[in-house]
């Protein structure tokens, strides 16, 4: 018989059953790949995160990231909610500002700020090219006219390959949906799984929803992965400010009930010195899973 204890939170959130949530494993010692994805499609949340406490490069503590059906390369809710978790079970000092999580895309820094709210740095953001307007705005169900005129239908990445699709208004933007047969008509040929991200702006930032059917999700309340790309691409079409210091809001979740609040801090101009994605974290449970 194997025990692992595990803390379930809600992420980007200080309200409790909103945001992401996540599952997390303090200490997930002698768990092997195909073990860690079955506990992942058990618990069925977006994401579940797992911690080898003894396993570290430097000061980088090693965290896994699952989805239902699939390993991330780097994942933003698991890795705020993580760092939490980290501090509130002594992995690191409960007064760390600095923490350092060592995933599958490398060591990904998060600092704690004076209120509490936890910021993970981007990782370095890749743009993958354009796809047609009018297909992607029938991969989720639109019609190209619900798009913002001529902006592109961009494929980005920080580790989490992701599908932006623009459209006018939060209104557009809740009737998205993802139709099966147009989506992986659309995505033909690729080899590693991608997500779409509907987003309208708005004058506090965005407004979000992300569907990640290969990962064996059907909708994500909070993708901070996606975030970082996300706020890339709306500061280089000027749908966000990109001083040094600018801030700005994506809200998400809020259609499946799961409203998530995720803070953008633009370090240098256009994010040269990086892109922070920042938010609460609020604690459910934890329990004890037996195998």
């Amino acid at each position: 018989m194997h025990s692992y204890r595990y803390r379930l939170v809600d992420v980007f959130t200080d309200t409790p059953f909103t945001g992401n949530g996540l599952v997390v494993f303090p200490d997930a010692t002698g768990l092997d790949t195909a073990t860690m994805q079955k506990i992942a499609r058990e618990m069925n949340q977006s994401e579940s995160a797992f911690v080898f406490p003894h396993e570290r490069r430097g000061d980088a503590m090693r965290v896994r990231i699952f989805t239902p059906a699939y390993e991330m390369a780097f994942a933003g809710h698991p890795t705020i909610g993580t760092a939490y978790v980290m501090r509130d079970e002594t992995l690191v000092p409960r007064d760390a500002d600095r923490l350092l999580l060592w995933e599958n895309v490398g060591d990904v820094p998060v600092r704690v700020d004076a209120h509490g709210m936890l910021w993970l740095t981007t990782p370095p953001i890749a743009t993958q090219g354009e796809l047609a307007r009018d297909a992607c705005a029938r991969a989720v169900s639109l019609d190209e006219r619900d798009l913002i005129p001529d902006l592109p239908c961009t494929l980005a990445s920080a580790g989490n390959p992701t599908l932006y699709v623009p459209v006018a208004d939060a209104a557009s933007v809740d009737r998205a949906e993802v139709d099966g047969a147009r989506f992986y008509e659309l995505i033909r040929g690729r080899t590693e799984p991608l997500c779409v991200f509907v987003f309208a702006p708005t004058p506090n930032g965005a407004y979000a929803r992300m569907f990640g059917p290969e990962h064996g999700i059907v909708e994500d309340p909070a993708t901070g992965s996606s975030t970082g790309p996300l706020a890339a691409y709306m500061m280089a079409h000027g749908l966000a400010p990109h001083h040094d210091g600018a801030r700005f809001v994506s809200e998400q979740g809020t259609k499946m009930g799961r409203r998530s609040l995720l803070h953008v801090h633009v370090r240098g101009e256009r994010g040269c010195d990086g892109i922070e994605i920042g938010g609460a974290v609020t604690p459910i449970a934890e329990a004890t899973l037996r195998f």
